[in-house]
């Protein structure tokens, strides 16, 4: 069921700074920029081998910004990348306890649920079905 690790994301104060850091002090190219309404933060990608870095910047309340709060910023979440999201969500839900009963829109459009983190060990726990299932 689980293809992949598809992105860690990681919160940040400074969405420019974060980029400017991956950017020109790692060397990392930004494949994509966005707003997400759905979880009030500004998103960047960054190319990490096959894994993504998602710097996620909160521009309101919500998740990215209680963790901010909390914790400063740094690692937020591990995402991992599905075929069929309608049928991980039934599969997640015989195990753990889910944050999203079903899918929400996320980043270039695809279709993401998160577990409860005290379900996993304390881990914000994100799976994605891409909008475009080719790479």
């Amino acid at each position: 069921m689980i293809e992949k690790i598809d992105h860690i994301g990681i919160v940040v104060k400074d969405l420019e700074e974060g980029k400017r850091l991956f950017s020109e002090g790692l060397g990392f190219k930004m494949t994509s920029e966005e707003i997400s309404e759905e979880f009030n933060c500004k998103i960047a990608f960054f190319p990490c081998g096959e894994v993504l870095l998602e710097l996620v910047q909160p521009i309101g309340p919500g998740p990215s910004q209680e963790f901010l709060d909390k914790c400063g910023g740094g690692i937020h979440h591990i995402c991992y990348k599905v075929p069929d999201i309608d049928n991980a969500v039934k599969k997640m839900n015989k195990s753990f306890t889910l944050k999203d009963q079903k899918p929400r829109p996320g980043a270039n459009g695809s279709k993401v649920f998160f577990l409860a983190p005290a379900s996993i060990l304390n881990m914000e726990t994100e799976f994605v079905e891409l909008a475009d299932k080719e790479e």
